[in-house]
């Protein structure tokens, strides 16, 4: 018997990294997707003779998924000001569960274009756009007819396809434009900061009501570097320090205030412009993202 126990965990294991990859996706948030696999693992641990185990697993944290989603609808619609998915570090994570597939479907860009799909048309997707499951496989999962699942997606396709993120920018290309535009608020330059904007720029900014934050976005190029040659010294505590990073397998910066991480921005970029800016600064957000360590006395 404990040698069955420690197969079963062991298989479920085999697909931990899958499993918290659509879940994360679903939600926008870490630690909702962290729950959904524990309760996955839950189930799998009281089903008897699964025959196809990645099957099963995909189908339960799907659903639990959706379920989830249906509530959290109610939840943001209350929330203060601008909801922002939970940012995630996907650089220097050894210790913790792996991501599958890290690449532009994980950035805030285009996980806020998902929160316009309802929680079936999230959920189909993922799987057939993303994970690359077949008509057939989705049907499955949601319990539905593959006519069904096809209309899903048409209808999904049609609510994000004129802004659907391009990622035509390189990491390179990104990270330099991150660095510019950090320079250009340090030295407080209108002109550096309007050069790297695009004219429909947008800026998102995410306290939670429980940081300082912008709870509307920000429209326009003029708006959006005013506020970054102003909003610093109301917003931000002396002596902050940045740390360039990987945020959701994007250039980003992690902001720390006495050691403790106070705010992450990411950015959504073309080649030489930055489109999208995205600042999470509410606490609850940033707890999977570690402090500082401590200097050595």
């Amino acid at each position: 018997m404990p040698d069955k126990i420690a197969e079963s965990i062991d298989l479920f294991n085999e697909h931990r990294g899958l499993l918290l990859s659509i879940a994360y996706r679903m939600l926008g948030s870490r630690s909702d997707a962290e729950d959904m696999v524990q309760e996955t693992f839950l189930r799998w641990r009281q089903a008897m003779d699964i025959r196809d185990p990645r099957a099963f697993l995909v189908t339960v944290i799907t659903r639990l998924c959706i379920n989830e989603l249906q509530s959290a609808r109610a939840r943001r619609e209350e929330y203060f000001g601008q909801w922002l998915p939970e940012p995630l570090l996907t650089a220097g994570t050894s210790g913790e569960p792996s991501l599958a597939g890290i690449d532009g479907s994980l950035s805030m860009a285009f996980l806020m274009l998902l929160e316009r799909l309802t929680p079936a048309e999230r959920a189909v997707f993922l799987l057939r756009e993303v994970f690359d499951y077949d008509y057939a496989e989705v049907a499955r999962v949601l319990g539905q007819s593959e006519v069904n699942c096809r209309q899903i997606l048409r209808r999904a396709r049609q609510h994000i396809a004129d802004e659907r993120p391009r990622f035509d920018a390189s990491r390179t290309q990104q990270q330099a434009l991150l660095r510019k535009f950090l320079e250009s608020t340090a030295s407080g330059s209108m002109e550096g900061l309007i050069s790297l904007l695009a004219n429909d720029v947008v800026l998102y900014t995410d306290g939670g009501g429980k940081s300082s934050a912008v709870p509307n976005p920000i429209y326009g190029i003029e708006h959006v570097a005013r506020f970054f040659l102003t909003a610093p010294r109301k917003l931000m505590p002396a002596g902050v320090l940045r740390q360039f990073t990987e945020i959701n397998g994007q250039p980003g910066v992690v902001a720390y205030s006495e050691g403790r991480v106070y705010g992450v921005l990411t950015i959504d970029a073309s080649e030489s412009e930055i489109r999208r800016i995205y600042i999470v600064s509410n606490p609850d957000k940033l707890k999977g993202i570690p402090d500082l360590p401590a200097s050595p006395c």
